[in-house]
């Protein structure tokens, strides 16, 4: 059984209401459910929150909601990984145990149905415990400064000041999309950023981080570029 979890607390305070705000004309977390269904990866969609309007707007849109999560996996201090654990141990109690299970974010409206199947491929055939979607960085990080308090500047690397930027190794973060992981995986409190993963590498422009309002206009105004290149060449 493989099954997708999308975590939606109701307290984000940078963007309220963020889970549900609307994007280009769905609530938030609707892309993602949308995602997940049209990927024909998963037996269950299941929205993890502690609000009742998120839980009515996810049903809506075609995910469950079969339980409400508890208070103390809704506050700032929750991780991803306690949720994902939470969802696994819920469905245990009614003998329900998926060997795949997909962690996948509510506010990831570039996510496309394709990249969760892709990622899912990739889990298996490198045989490791996550696989999650990623990106490079725009400039070498290598090259990257800081201000002192003093207000100087001064590298993170400055071994790396003469070094040209093509022989710098490439390196990449985390798009915060979707997170696959074997069920056992997610149990045992494995790290996902580390050897036991794998990475899908996504092209830059499919990568947008939504913390403040300044980052929902920038997604938003992109969003609705892509899906008129994409209407266009088809």
């Amino acid at each position: 059984m493989k099954l997708a979890v999308i975590p939606a607390r109701g307290g984000s305070k940078r963007i309220p209401r963020k889970n549900i705000k609307q994007f280009a004309g769905k609530p938030m977390i609707t892309w993602s459910i949308d995602a997940a269904i049209e990927s024909g990866c998963f037996d269950r969609v299941i929205v993890s929150t502690d609000d009742q309007e998120i839980a009515e707007i996810a049903r809506q849109s075609g995910a469950e909601v079969p339980f409400l999560r508890p208070a103390e996996l809704s506050d700032d201090y929750a991780t991803t990984s306690d949720v994902i654990r939470h969802a696994i141990n819920w469905l245990a109690e009614s003998d329900v145990s998926p060997e795949r299970v997909c962690c996948i974010y509510a506010t990831a409206p570039f996510l496309r149905a394709s990249d969760l199947a892709r990622g899912f491929d990739l889990l298996e055939e490198r045989g490791a415990d996550f696989a999650f979607s990623a990106t490079s960085y725009a400039f070498p990080i290598q090259r990257a400064i800081r201000l002192t308090s003093e207000g100087r500047v001064e590298m993170l690397m400055p071994e790396q000041f003469s070094t040209r930027s093509q022989d710098l190794d490439e390196v990449y973060h985390d798009a915060g999309q979707f997170y696959w992981g074997r069920s056992e995986a997610w149990l045992s409190g494995k790290p996902v950023f580390s050897s036991f993963a794998t990475a899908l590498i996504l092209p830059r422009y499919l990568v947008q981080d939504i913390d403040m309002p300044d980052d929902w206009l920038r997604a938003e105004l992109m969003f609705k570029a892509l899906h008129e290149s994409d209407a266009a060449l088809s």
